[in-house]
């Protein structure tokens, strides 16, 4: 009975949510209703039970394709022409279009999702042609003796992520890539590895006014009239707690090398020598060998090679050559274009410099396509399944429901931070999107204001907008943080080359612990809009929270070896 509680459990939490959706709404009329989250609900639900990520995703899509033909379809006016048998045939045509041509097939052929699948495919080659020069294994071995302990392997890891912080894509892969050598070397679980990628992917990104996310977020604010995006962006950056927090915890966890969760059995089992837990052949091996001539430069001069040269690709697509300034470059670029067409050239001068170093044949570089394309092949399924079932919700109207909801609790103002941290929290966890939340709650938030803003004129925007826009956007990245469905979520995974609902259940206490202690620093926002108040109690809560736990699980760790001692003597 104890093996199907958790299932019993979440039968019944849908049973309850179902009950809940036909006292707002008939299921015929679910579109822009609570229906409209079911299926992420479902999707994210079933992921976190079965611990099966794809069967999972796709049947969440099913659902949503059967609530939106439900909803679409006149079922009467078909039943009076031809009997059941034709209404059911209507319906399950209409499921079928929205699964199939206007969720996988439409996502495929979709430009941006293809240069992002680009991108993952080239990366692949690109860490193939590495692992087979011997790069991969010399940066191993160098890094184990200049980064002694597990410490520093995971401190290495937060700094390189900081580093990159242009695009939490490219941060993930890059990363992962760089880093597997130096933490598997020092038996860091691959779940916490795809933790720390995770943690400065979007972190970083949405506090970095040089990004592909500031971009993002400058360009839904200077929508509104008297609002300069940019500007307003970097006033946001010391109230996004979230994203702060985060980074701080990250620090504190590795040098105080506390664990708890779930993250806590899959660290003991990497120091006993299984850095996977479960499913560790999710990924393929490159199981080619590697050159035993390959020195570290075979490693790092790719990375650096193809930083350069995605950086460029996006700021040829900003218009960086043809007079636009650095900033405005960044602020108008195509991620999705530049990375696929930085990454593709930087492949081309890799292949020429391992050539040129003689360190693989022309036919082992040809060889190492197929073998980079095969290791992304798990990516790839998820992110076309996560991507359907953000079409299918955004078919139903997931967003317009929420925007209701916000736009109804926008009177109490006090509390607005702290209820549009939730919402964009809840939010983005469901469409696994964090720049459609902020698409959906930004205009919002700058719309119940403006009034304000105007009136500000020449002094600025008022403290309770950056507020607000600050709870967005920390809520936004907070759900992405959390959603197995999010595509940040899937690259970290992949960047670790980790099992993909390993990481998301692992992660989730420690989101869970920033995501609680920002809320509070949210809700005291709503009654002083000091940053220096606001922040500097939010990181004392953190470290007081964190600092509980370590002493807790020492407690805890302290009393087991008694125990097993005990019981030892009385078996004697």
């Amino acid at each position: 009975m104890k093996k199907y509680l958790k299932n019993i459990i979440f039968i019944l939490c849908i049973v309850v949510y179902i009950i809940i959706c036909c006292t707002q709404a008939p299921i015929t009329d679910a579109i822009g209703s609570m229906w409209s989250l079911l299926p992420p609900i479902v999707a994210i639900g079933l992921a976190l039970i079965t611990k099966e990520v794809y069967s999972s995703l796709f049947i969440g899509v099913l659902s949503g394709g059967i609530i939106y033909a439900l909803s679409a379809v006149d079922i009467s006016h078909f039943m009076n022409e031809g009997g059941f048998i034709y209404a059911f045939g209507a319906t399950f045509a209409k499921m079928y279009d929205t699964v199939v041509q206007d969720g996988i097939i439409a996502n495929i052929a979709d430009s941006y999702n293809v240069g992002i699948l680009v991108f993952l495919v080239v990366l692949g080659v690109v860490v193939s042609l590495m692992n087979r020069a011997g790069g991969s294994r010399a940066y191993g071995e160098w890094a184990s003796k200049h980064i002694k302990t597990r410490a520093g392997a995971t401190i290495s890891t937060f700094v390189l992520g900081v580093l990159i912080f242009v695009d939490d894509y490219f941060n993930c892969l890059t990363v992962g890539s760089v880093m597997r050598p130096v933490t598997d070397k020092h038996q860091v679980s691959r779940s916490k590895l795809a933790y720390l990628i995770d943690a400065t992917a979007a972190p970083v990104c949405i506090i970095a006014p040089i990004s592909s996310w500031a971009a993002a977020v400058s360009s839904y604010a200077d929508k509104i009239e008297g609002v300069n995006g940019i500007q307003l962006f970097i006033s946001t950056i010391p109230y996004n707690l979230y994203a702060l927090l985060t980074l701080i915890m990250v620090v504190f966890i590795a040098l105080t090398n506390i664990d708890y969760g779930p993250m806590r059995t899959h660290e003991r089992n990497a120091k006993n020598g299984d850095l996977f837990t479960t499913r560790n052949t999710v990924y393929a091996a490159d199981d080619a060998p590697s050159h035993s001539k390959g020195k570290v430069i075979d490693l790092v001069i790719p990375v650096v090679i193809l930083i350069i040269m995605c950086v460029l690709g996006m700021l040829y697509t900003g218009g960086l050559f043809e007079g636009e300034g650095f900033i405005d470059a960044f602020a108008n670029c195509d991620a999705s274009y530049g990375l696929s067409l930085g990454s593709i050239g930087a492949l081309l001068i890799i292949i020429v410099f391992f050539l040129c170093r003689r360190v693989l044949s022309f036919n082992e570089c040809m060889d190492a396509i197929p073998a980079g394309f095969k290791q992304m092949v798990p990516a790839i399924l998820i992110l076309i399944f996560a991507w359907t079932l953000k079409t299918v919700t955004g078919n139903l109207e997931a967003g317009e429901f929420v925007k209701g909801i916000v736009e109804n609790a926008t009177g109490v103002q006090v509390l607005l931070p702290v209820l549009l941290f939730a919402v964009a929290v809840g939010l983005s966890f469901a469409t696994g999107t964090s720049w459609g939340t902020f698409g959906i709650l930004i205009p919002i938030v700058l719309t119940v204001f403006e009034g304000q803003i105007k009136a500000a004129g020449d002094s600025g925007v008022p403290g309770i907008v950056i507020v607000c826009m600050s709870a967005c956007l920390a809520g936004a990245v907070c759900g992405d943080h959390c959603s197995p469905i999010s595509d940040t979520t899937i690259m970290a995974s992949t960047g670790a080359q980790c099992d993909h609902v390993n990481h998301v259940s692992t992660q989730l206490p420690y989101a869970m612990t920033v995501a609680g202690v920002s809320a509070v620093g949210y809700l005291i926002s709503g009654f002083v809009q000091n940053v220096f108040a606001v922040l500097g109690i939010s990181i004392v809560l953190l470290l007081g929270v964190l600092f509980l736990l370590k002493i807790l699980l020492g407690n805890k760790a302290a009393a087991q070896p008694k125990t097993a001692s005990a019981s030892k003597s009385k078996k004697k």
